[in-house]
């Protein structure tokens, strides 16, 4: 039996100008993917950089969603081609890559996405979910139109090879990691919330977007949010999931005499969950 081939919800909307509001995810677990599915959130962006996730948790997360509208994108360990491959063979089609620095590497990115001749992608249907084990008809060919590329600049470095790397053909996008830029800058801790990292990540949402490429970043307060979309951010991270876990189950004890201080200090850093879907500016 033939299947179609998922379409990029995410490539598409940017194409056609609409921005993305999406939740970081860490937690690993199925059932809790399936709930925040259901949310209201465009894009859920599962973390195998800094949680515990690999090809076998992500896949169970994939499962997880398929069947709701949001869009599934996944944040890599590394941009080696080996890793890029793995991941795009389960069937994720937006990929975020940590610690872009140079045109050249987000060249080498593109390329791993590829089919040859156009890439370095290594080729396989019969056991790539990808591909529903070779009952899309073409994948081989089709496949490209449907990934979407952002490259993940979160370093002084990468700032300053910010226009070059916009400018690479396949590059969809350019994610900002502000707490690795944070630290880049010499200000560890303080992500956007330090003017000199707020105003890095506004000039850099204008380079990308002046490059003709989507913009975004991560951030965990809702006034800020607001002012990168205003900006001209088109993916904006406007939360994390272990964040609002937190703080909500520490609001209830404290509600009812427990002292709150078991969820850490960046629960309590952290706006406050919503209590429904994310609204727009």
């Amino acid at each position: 039996m033939a299947l179609e081939l998922p379409r990029n919800a995410l490539k598409r909307a940017l194409k056609e100008g609409r921005s993305q509001i999406g939740l970081w995810c860490g937690i690993s677990d199925p059932c809790v993917a399936e709930l925040l599915a259901a949310s209201g959130f465009d894009v859920l962006v599962f973390d195998t950089e800094h949680a515990a996730n690999d090809t076998r948790s992500v896949l169970a997360l994939l499962q997880a969603v398929s069947s709701y509208a949001v869009h599934p994108a996944v944040r890599l360990v590394s941009g080696s081609t080996a890793v890029i491959k793995q991941y795009l063979d389960l069937g994720v089609q937006t990929i975020i890559v940590p610690m872009i620095e140079t045109e050249a590497q987000a060249a080498d990115v593109v390329a791993a996405t590829r089919y040859p001749p156009r890439g370095t992608r290594g080729v396989a249907t019969a056991t790539t979910r990808a591909a529903r084990f070779t009952r899309i008809p073409r994948y081989l060919e089709r496949a490209d139109a449907e990934i979407s590329v952002w490259v993940q600049v979160e370093s002084v470095r990468g700032l300053g090879n910010l226009q070059t790397i916009a400018q690479v053909e396949g590059v969809d996008g350019v994610f900002f990691g502000p707490a690795d830029l944070a630290a880049s800058m010499g200000l560890a801790g303080q992500l956007d919330n330090h003017p000199l990292v707020h105003e890095a990540l506004l000039r850099g949402i204008d380079t990308v977007r002046a490059a003709g490429k989507g913009a975004g970043t991560l951030t965990l307060d809702r006034a800020r949010g607001r002012i990168y979309l205003e900006r001209g951010a088109t993916f904006m991270a406007m939360g994390v999931d272990m964040t609002l876990l937190a703080r909500a189950a520490s609001d209830l004890a404290a509600a009812f005499g427990g002292d709150g201080d078991t969820a850490g200090d960046a629960a309590h850093d952290a706006p406050r969950a919503p209590s429904g879907a994310p609204s727009r500016p």
